[in-house]
């Protein structure tokens, strides 16, 4: 298979506590987390690197900037669906995505994987996380409520940043 449609190739599992080392998760870590492949929004989520800070190290002989990559950055946000139960209240069980995030300043671990394998497919050893992170939710925006299903997107601050790790063998945690 050497290419592989990006559609619902996105696995991305939240853990509510930290992994016993969050630069190698384990499958058994990953896959007792809260999967929120199927209650994201595909067209706004973010979750990776942007650019890098930039600083000026342009020597005297040079004819334009030439900068040094500083600090790595990252950014992050998800729109999250609601799941309501027979009576139109929060589902207890199906809710859990947006309860888990609903909380401003909640300390959170995020794991991501886009290969060929569907988003559906549980966690294996050697699976590559394209960006694994410590991250902070912000506050819960509301839509523009110009339809579709109810969700609000929440901002993540990310914290620590582990990009293009392998998950690790063993129970972990």
């Amino acid at each position: 298979m050497p290419r592989s449609l990006a559609d619902g190739k996105t696995k991305f599992t939240v853990l509510t506590t930290k992994p016993e080392d969050p630069k190698n998760p384990t499958a058994d870590e990953l896959n007792a987390g809260i999967h929120l492949e199927c209650n994201v929004l595909d067209s706004d989520f973010l979750w990776g690197a942007t650019d890098s800070d930039k600083i000026a190290e342009k020597p005297l002989c040079a004819k334009g900037n030439q900068n040094a990559l500083g600090p790595s950055n990252f950014q992050g946000g998800a729109t999250i669906f609601r799941e309501f139960d027979e009576n139109g209240a929060p589902d207890p069980d199906d809710d859990t995505p947006f309860e888990t995030m609903k909380r401003k300043g909640t300390e959170l671990y995020g794991f991501a994987r886009k290969t060929g394998k569907d988003a559906d497919v549980d966690w294996d050893e050697d699976d590559e996380v394209y960006l694994g992170a410590r991250f902070i939710t912000d506050e819960p925006q509301p839509p523009s409520d110009l339809g579709g299903y109810i969700k609000y997107r929440v901002p993540f601050e990310i914290q620590d940043a582990y990009p293009f790790i392998k998950v690790a063998a063993g129970s972990g945690g």
